[in-house]
């Protein structure tokens, strides 16, 4: 694909270095690719190093406490730089950014400005403004879910930014990756996400983030086609195609077995040798998307299943859906057409209310389960949510006794679980070449979360490559594999 000609700038679009920090999942990945897109569109040049910027945009995670901490320790350090170096503005955006606002620049002056989703079109004018001394008036929150107009056709015309959807169109110059979409990669490795859908309908008790995300809105299939063929261009051999519940995906274009025809087609693009779907939501998981998850060529059969917790009473609390019994089903119907897929979950501890009955069965359910990865929360209040106003909060002291013990099974039997697979043939994707060491992933890995794969026997395997290889140890979810002929 040839690159269109950059842009030459102009007296008000001087080029200035620019460097992004992202926090947090994969969706702000792609958000933060977008914004770089569009900076450099702009007339900014990209950095990798923020020490070499002259502006650090932070793009922020607003999810859990922790990850506001790091939001913030984040954003300080950056301020950091503007003494004494070439850093002459750090600017908030991203969910912590949206969900707090004006509240998050009062507490944090440090930070030249705190922008929100609907700045994103025009990021570069923002910047310029920054760098040109301006104060810019932070957004006020709102619950995004009542900004979005009800009908598809609506929304088309909606002046509300949805990320990752790119409906604006942003001219000549710009590095498209569809007729809606900008994106300019910041990580060259051959693994990129690729956005579903943004926002999210279901109203869990514990989560804020339909409140700053706004409500479920899937993109064309056209476009995230046109992103994927793009995406092959750049040498990028998986697709992790994600969003805030995959399973609802095509619902507001009025087919919710969208997902189902669309998988074949991205596994079809030219350069793409798998497609990885991520969070799925174990109520909304329908026999035909677990048949083309786990049949379809170039899919990986792995399961992503959003199942929070086991105990039927808890889950209702959360204001979900499903139970032990219910969940174990499906694994079954999982492990029924594609015996080697791979499946990771989170779940919450502690939560309000949860027994030792409850927690007996979360213990029992991960023991049966036999789980590949497994992610352990214990539940905080978070602003805003149902949750946050419940009665009979666990003390402190004890939900963190509980995730203790959940974390020390789950470590336990993910070892065993991989233990398991030794002598299984896979195929893995080089994702690092160093020192001799040989590193990727298998179908059953997602990425950065669920393990990786060490391989013996490919000494000229290069970042990119699929290697075909049988399973010769473990080390707790990580695996050591050694080439096949």
């Amino acid at each position: 694909m040839t690159r269109p000609t950059e842009p030459v700038p102009d007296a008000t679009t001087a080029t200035t270095t620019v460097a992004m920090v992202t926090l947090g999942c994969a969706r702000n990945e792609v958000d933060s690719e977008e914004l770089a897109g569009r900076l450099e569109a702009g007339g900014f040049r990209l950095v990798a190093d923020p020490a070499d910027a002259e502006t650090v945009v932070v793009n922020t995670c607003g999810f859990v406490e922790a990850a506001k901490k790091d939001s913030v320790d984040t954003l300080l350090a950056a301020a950091d730089l503007k003494d004494g170096g070439g850093t002459r503005a750090v600017v908030a955006v991203g969910c912590l950014a949206e969900r707090y606002g004006a509240e998050l620049a009062t507490s944090l002056p440090e930070a030249d400005a705190v922008l929100g989703f609907d700045d994103y079109p025009d990021i570069a004018a923002r910047l310029r403004s920054v760098l040109a001394g301006e104060q810019l008036h932070p957004h006020t929150p709102q619950d995004r879910r009542r900004l979005l107009p009800i009908s598809p056709v609506e929304r088309s015309a909606s002046a509300v930014v949805v990320p990752g959807h790119g409906l604006d169109q942003i001219g000549v110059g710009a590095p498209a990756s569809g007729p809606r979409a900008v994106r300019r990669r910041l990580d060259a490795g051959p693994m990129a996400p690729l956005k579903l859908a943004s926002g999210c309908d279901r109203r869990c008790a514990f989560c804020a983030i339909p409140s700053f995300r706004g409500s479920f809105v899937s993109r064309r299939p056209a476009d995230v086609l046109d992103e994927a063929r793009w995406l092959a261009d750049q040498a990028v051999k998986e697709l992790f195609l994600v969003s805030e519940n995959s399973t609802s995906y095509g619902k507001d274009l009025g087919d919710l077995r969208l997902l189902e025809t669309l998988l074949p087609e991205l596994a079809a693009v030219e350069g793409v040798e798998r497609v990885r779907v991520s969070y799925l939501q174990p109520a909304e998981t329908r026999p035909g998307l677990v048949a083309a998850i786990a049949s379809t060529a170039g899919v990986a059969p792995y399961f992503d299943l959003s199942f929070q917790h086991a105990s039927g009473p808890v889950l209702r609390r959360m204001r979900r859906f499903g139970d032990a019994e219910s969940f174990l089903a499906l694994l079954e119907q999982v492990r029924s057409l594609a015996p080697e897929a791979g499946v990771r979950s989170n779940f919450i501890v502690g939560f309000p209310g949860e027994t030792e009955d409850d927690l007996d069965v979360l213990c029992d359910f991960l023991e049966r389960a036999r789980l590949d990865a497994v992610g352990v929360f214990g539940y905080s209040d978070e602003d805003g949510t149902e949750a946050e106003g419940y009665a009979d909060k666990l003390d402190p002291d004890a939900v963190r006794d509980r995730v203790e013990r959940v974390v020390s099974l789950a470590d336990e039997l993910t070892a065993q679980r991989a233990e398991d697979r030794i002598g299984e043939r896979v195929v893995v994707l080089v994702e690092s070449v160093a020192d001799g060491v040989v590193e990727g992933r298998a179908a059953h890995q997602g990425p950065e979360v669920d393990g990786c794969t060490i391989l013996d026997g490919a000494p000229a395997a290069g970042v990119g490559d699929l290697v075909r290889a049988t399973v010769v140890g473990s080390d707790g979810v990580d695996l050591v594999a050694r080439a096949s002929p």
